[in-house]
């Protein structure tokens, strides 16, 4: 009758699970998770979209070329015969060269369109002297487009580390109910074992009836606790195989034999809050806003321009032969000329903007301060809480060793005569609480250690 409580104190005092050769261990589990998850493919979709996003403004200085006939035959009358054709190429200076070749004739051709029958080539330059001189719409979007591409960058990052922080404590959230899952369901044998040889006990006229009842309501007591432990598990599988996708892009459902790797105290699990204080401040949420500060610092800078006047400065060689380029003279003979000047007087328009995109600064910068105040306290908070869990992992390792104590003493003591059933019960569930506590806390503190990293936005692969 006494070996069962034997085999009770040899369990209690190493209540562990094994390992298996289907064991899913979190590192694979979070390697799996940048592979293959959905959220992680979106995250690389980031890229895509700043690559884009540059390629497209970009595209403000491909080069253009065009064509132009305009004809017009009446009553066999060529009033006019027009062609032209030319190619501009936008430069990131902000000049804008250009070649054309013209050739015209008609019998009511406009006098300025008049050029050598052979046509006339023409090679040259505009220029903004004033309003576009430093910056125009062109040259601003590619430079906020390629803060966007960056940004990109940033907000993979942030979205890794969200996804790995989800997936990390999902992940331990299942290895608690695997542990609790196993130590429950040998308590429950355990205590049906002692169920059987308290009846053959009571049989034999050993024991009282009453600790029949006693054993019978310990055994029912746990199978209950068994059932919810099981309930939960299944629950915490389920949710975990959401963060399973096959390489195909379907979604995956773990194998019944696949389980958790152990849970357990792991003292190598450690922070360094000085550390992370100083990473806090290259976080991604702040990069980000400073992103979006420098993109707003380029749109600035474009409205301020506004505040000039617009000097707008033309000048071509005119030659009949491409040859002809070599000796053209500067503003000698055979050129074309043209200087455009015009400004607001009141600049309300474009002081208008300017203020406004001042305040936007203004307003943007107030909210990465206080972003990055609350990103602060966030950190503080993950840090103690981590401590904290430290301490209480600690304390409960040594309260569920002295309750195991006590319960191997309250079983010496009722082998002797000089306890009861009931004791031994009362000491035996005050280890398993204790036990299933400290499931929870070490549980709690692994994922603390991936909440206080992710906290600095540094991530936790």
């Amino acid at each position: 009758m006494r070996y069962f409580f034997i085999v009770l104190g040899l369990f209690l005092s190493s209540l562990t699970y094994g390992q298996s050769a289907d064991t899913l261990r979190a590192e694979t589990f979070i390697s799996w998770l940048q592979a293959y998850h959905p959220m992680a493919r979106q995250a690389e979709i980031q890229l895509e979209f700043g690559d884009m996003e540059l390629r497209t403004a970009r595209g403000a200085f491909d080069p253009l070329v065009y064509g132009d006939l305009d004809s017009k035959q009446y009553k066999e009358t060529n009033y006019y015969d027009k062609r032209e054709a030319g190619v501009i190429i936008p430069t990131w200076a902000g000049i804008e060269l250009n070649g054309t070749f013209e050739q015209n004739n008609g019998q009511f051709l406009n006098e300025e369109r008049t050029v050598p029958s052979g046509g006339l080539f023409a090679a040259g330059a505009a220029v903004n002297l004033g309003q576009g001189l430093i910056l125009d719409e062109r040259r601003a979007s590619l430079r906020q487009a390629q803060i966007y591409q960056q940004s990109t960058e940033v907000e993979r990052a942030r979205m890794l580390n969200e996804l790995y922080v989800r997936g990390y404590e999902a992940y331990w959230n299942w290895a608690l109910t695997y542990a609790n899952q196993e130590a429950l369901e040998e308590a429950v044998r355990l205590t049906q074992f002692r169920f059987e040889g308290i009846v053959s006990s009571y049989k034999q006229g050993d024991v009282a009836a009453i600790d029949t009842v006693e054993a019978y309501s310990q055994l029912l007591n746990r199978q209950y606790r068994l059932q919810n432990a099981r309930n939960e598990y299944f629950a915490a599988t389920q949710f975990l195989s959401a963060f399973l996708w096959s390489e195909d892009g379907f979604p995956m459902v773990l194998d019944e034999q696949t389980i958790p790797e152990n849970l357990e105290v792991d003292l190598s699990l450690v922070l360094n809050p000085e550390e992370l204080r100083t990473l806090i401040t290259n976080h991604p949420e702040l990069q980000l806003v400073d992103y979006e500060l420098a993109g707003l610092e380029i749109d600035r800078k474009l409205k301020a321009q506004s505040l000039l006047p617009v000097v707008k400065l033309k000048y071509n060689f005119l030659v009949e032969t491409f040859d002809g380029f070599q000796e053209a003279p500067f503003f000698e003979n055979n050129y074309k000329f043209g200087l455009s000047v015009y400004t607001p007087l009141l600049w309300r328009k474009a002081r208008g903007s300017l203020g406004l995109a001042k305040a936007k600064i203004d307003f943007k910068q107030n909210s990465r301060d206080i972003k990055a105040l609350e990103l602060r306290t966030k950190l503080e908070a993950e840090i103690n809480n981590f401590s904290a869990l430290s301490t209480q992992v600690q304390v409960f390792s040594e309260n569920v060793f002295s309750l195991q104590r006590l319960l191997d003493a309250e079983i010496r003591k009722f082998d002797m005569g000089e306890s009861s059933l009931f004791l031994v019960n009362a000491r035996e569930v005050s280890v398993f609480d204790s036990r299933l506590t400290l499931n929870q806390l070490i549980a709690k503190r692994k994922v603390a250690v991936a909440k206080a990293r992710f906290a600095a936005g540094i991530g936790f692969e």
